[in-house]
Formats: C-alpha cells, structure tokens, sequence
C-alpha cells in the first residue's frame, strides 16, 4: 500500500481538542459545535467562521494539501509522512510549537481619543487594528472605559497544548 511522502497531495480528516478535551477544530461533519463560542449562525449551517467554536471557520469535510508546505503545522506534516490511507495518529504539540506560549505584553491599553471616533469597542469584540503602514493586527476588546480600550493581540489559543486526531483519507 502507498505510504504519504513530502510533495504528495493528501486529503486527512482530523479533530484538534485542547487538553480539557474541547474541541476547536475538526474537518469530520459530525462533529460537535461548542455553542458557547460560536457565531450566531452556528456550525451546522456553515456560517460559523469563529477559530475557537470547534467547526474550526472552515466547512466540514476532509482537508487535501500538499504535504510537506507545512499547511497546519510542521509536527502534523512529519506525522502523516510514511502513513497509508486509513491509517490514524495522535499528535501533541506543545504550546509554544501550536499557537504560541501566552505573552503578557501582547496586551495594551489604547487611549480612546487614538481611536475613530465611529468605533464603540464592547469586551469580547474581535477586531483588526492598523497602524499608519498598514500593518494589521487581529485583536480582542479586554476592558473599555470612558478614556481607554484595552486590547489583547494574543491567539485565542496561545498558551493551550494541542492534540490533533489524523487520519489519512488518501493520497493523489
């Protein structure tokens, strides 16, 4: 049978869970939406983009990448490497190779008067922020008040240990 080799075009369903065993991400249609983090339209109906609500901002169905381009992450192509369709693998990432270690200083406090005046920031808000070259910087609203916003720019998972559940669907 076919092992996966690096340049070859898979197709994997997975499931990524936290150590609690929350699901933030998973290709398999089945799988169960966390409804307290997920958008209005709910994962069902293909309208949640939310990373952290467990249909993962893509819709259901098995992922085809090419394999070696690093498309997830680097310990999830090394796993798949040498697999043969239907076979399965658990991968743990540590956080620091996941999403990144939680950083203190990617929170910041912005006086409101550097803001523009049409944006009403609410906690929980998820927004882009630019600066004057453009650069954009993908944030959550932490506190308001009447003078400042206080903004967190890390991921939403940044600190969590991952586990990714792999199966290879097939190789083309």
């Amino acid at each position: 049978m076919a092992q996966a080799e690096k340049g070859n075009t898979v197709t994997i369903n997975f499931t990524g869970t936290l150590e609690d065993g929350t699901v933030f991400d998973s290709t398999f249609e089945d799988a169960e939406c966390n409804e307290d983090e997920c958008c209005d339209d709910g994962c069902d109906d293909g309208g949640c983009d939310d990373e952290g609500c467990g249909c993962g901002g893509h819709e259901s169905g098995p992922m085809t990448f090419v394999l070696g381009e690093e498309i997830l992450f680097p310990e999830i192509d090394a796993a798949i490497v040498g697999m043969s369709p239907g076979e399965k693998k658990t991968v743990k990432i540590a956080a620091a190779n996941a999403f990144g270690e939680f950083d203190k200083e990617k929170i910041f406090t912005v006086p409101r008067s550097d803001l523009p005046e049409d944006l009403i920031p609410e906690v929980g808000d998820e927004l882009s922020l630019s600066n004057e070259d453009d650069e954009e910087l993908e944030v959550v609203v932490l506190e308001t008040t009447d003078e400042q916003v206080t903004f967190d720019a890390n991921h939403p998972l940044a600190g969590e240990d991952v586990t990714f559940e792999i199966e290879l669907v097939s190789i083309q």
